[in-house]
């Protein structure tokens, strides 16, 4: 099988040769071909050559324009300053006030300089790998993406105190986030990524209140582009799992606070799980020993429909031998469970 058709019969819960192994490289793969993150996040032929070497070394299932949670921020307007190790640090949130909810619109996707740059870098990994490999764009998710725009303290004000103000600014982010989402699938993208980590630090009632219908909204335009949809919330998302699955997505991430099984019970058979031993503690400090019975413990709790990664970004400083110990590539310690 290509590692694109083993993906797609994992959503389909479809018979298939080995798991996909989709581990998520920002900061990884740019220093990998020695380059700083800022090089990554801001030239999009960096961050292709850089998901492209390491797809290619470590043989993973997918390449992905996953960078930083701040092309759409800097598309409403934001002032970013972006170190060279760091991600982009803002000047100032952008919705200071009510009033500045005015200043969240529509935004020319082809003309705002960082989402049309991760547009490229999607066409750029298509050409190169999109007939054999999955490609994985991009987009942030409603409450994210707000926080990002008005600081998540605030943000949480704001769902208490002033709701309207932040579902009518959801509202054109979503659509926003639509237009980006088909933008990447015209470029070659099968799988959407979603990116709503605030989503984890609201309890259920709020997340069905002022989450849920934007996100599936998304995930329905996404679905009707043509692509699946990965929901990625980093953090403790064990309250939500159960509303998260009813958003229609064909993947959900899973942090390593989650336990596989409990979230296997919330989102029922259908929904593909994608996780997650810790990325610090397990993949960063551990041997590759560690990391191998982290991933064979986590394939065992997965089932069928399961995709192994770390439950969040290979951080800089990860030893390549702890990443080539769960990868099927030279170095796997998990051979048997990846059938090499």
């Amino acid at each position: 099988m290509t590692p694109k058709e083993r993906l797609h019969a994992t959503l389909r819960g479809q018979s298939y040769d080995r798991p996909a192994v989709t581990p998520i490289f920002m900061a990884w793969a740019a220093n990998f071909i020695d380059r700083t993150y800022r090089d990554y996040y801001l030239d999009g032929d960096i961050l292709a050559e850089s998901q492209l070497a390491v797809t290619r070394a470590f043989n993973l299932d997918q390449v992905s324009a996953i960078s930083d949670p701040w092309r759409e921020a800097s598309a409403y307007g934001m002032v970013l300053d972006y170190p060279p190790d760091g991600v982009g640090k803002p000047a100032d949130v952008l919705i200071r006030t009510p009033a500045d909810v005015d200043r969240i619109k529509p935004f020319d996707i082809e003309n705002a300089e960082r989402p049309r740059q991760r547009i490229e870098s999607v066409a750029k990994m298509a050409q190169a790998v999109g007939e054999t490999h999955s490609v994985l764009g991009w987009v942030e998710g409603p409450i994210a993406e707000y926080a990002d725009l008005r600081g998540v303290e605030t943000t949480m004000m704001d769902l208490i105190d002033a709701p309207e103000m932040y579902l009518k600014a959801a509202e054109t982010i979503v659509d926003n986030a639509i237009r980006f989402a088909r933008a990447q699938i015209d470029a070659g993208a099968d799988v959407i990524g979603i990116g709503d980590a605030v989503a984890s630090l609201i309890n259920p009632q709020m997340y069905q209140d002022f989450v849920l219908a934007l996100e599936t909204k998304l995930i329905a335009a996404i679905h009707e582009a043509g692509a699946a949809a990965k929901l990625h919330i980093c953090g403790n998302i064990t309250s939500n799992m159960a509303h998260m699955a009813r958003t229609g997505t064909d993947i959900l991430d899973l942090d390593w606070m989650v336990s596989i099984a409990d979230a296997r019970q919330a989102v029922g058979p259908d929904v593909t799980l994608c996780g997650n031993f810790d990325p610090t503690a397990v993949l960063l400090q551990g041997t590759p020993e560690d990391v191998a019975k982290a991933a064979v413990d986590n394939l065992k709790a997965g089932g069928k429909r399961f995709i192994l990664q770390p439950g969040c970004e290979v951080a800089p400083g990860t030893p390549e031998a702890n990443i080539r110990a769960f990868c099927p590539c030279d170095g796997c310690l998990i051979g048997e469970q990846l059938r090499l």
